[in-house]
């Protein structure tokens, strides 16, 4: 009766211990925070990044060169596609939407929206038509049409042997005019991270 009674302790304990160890703690953190935890392309590596290169489209003589020919007129922009050829899953959105962020803070280009959105917008505009007063009516016909657009990719390289791996990626953009078809800006961002189990 007594060895029953210590296994069953000691049976609650070890239950205890584990159910203790494999709780889960969760701490709330800074946005702005640089928190790598996998190694993996992070919601750090895609701010800064798109900061960054903002930063250099916006240096470029491109800009100055259209302000020049335009009277002061800032360009107009579009971000296109931005393909993720990467060897993980990354969301290419979260990395549009901080470049787009990062253009109109620096308020030195106007952005237009594309793709799906622009079509959820058209889609707004022809119900308008048979749904809104004829005051508050969007019309078709005029948008603003984008002097350039903004395309690229976020790519990757992986070295690993055994427990420790070297991840590097390199995010390119171009700006293309529109008009022209002239590639009138190309840069790129390397990011190298080593990772050690």
């Amino acid at each position: 009766m007594q060895v029953k009674r210590i296994m069953t302790i000691a049976a609650i304990a070890v239950s205890g211990m584990i159910i203790t160890s494999c709780s889960r703690q969760v701490t709330r953190v800074s946005t702005d925070q640089a928190i790598d935890v996998s190694g993996n392309w992070n919601n750090t590596d895609s701010r800064l990044v798109a900061e960054e290169m903002t930063q250099t489209i916006l240096g470029g003589k491109w800009l100055s060169t259209h302000l020049e020919e335009h009277q002061g007129k800032r360009p107009v922009v579009i971000v296109g596609v931005m393909q993720n050829k990467s060897h993980e899953h990354i969301d290419a959105e979260t990395f549009v939407k901080d470049v787009e962020q990062a253009f109109i803070k620096s308020e030195r280009v106007r952005l237009v929206q594309g793709g799906k959105k622009r079509e959820e917008l058209r889609g707004e505009k022809a119900d308008q038509q048979d749904n809104a007063t004829i005051s508050t009516m969007k019309k078709f016909g005029l948008e603003n049409g984008a002097d350039y657009i903004l395309q690229g990719s976020i790519n990757s390289i992986v070295d690993s042997h055994k427990r420790k791996k070297v991840v590097y990626y390199q995010v390119n953009l171009e700006l293309t005019n529109i008009q022209t078809n002239e590639v009138v800006w190309i840069g790129d961002k390397k990011i190298a991270k080593y990772v050690k189990n």
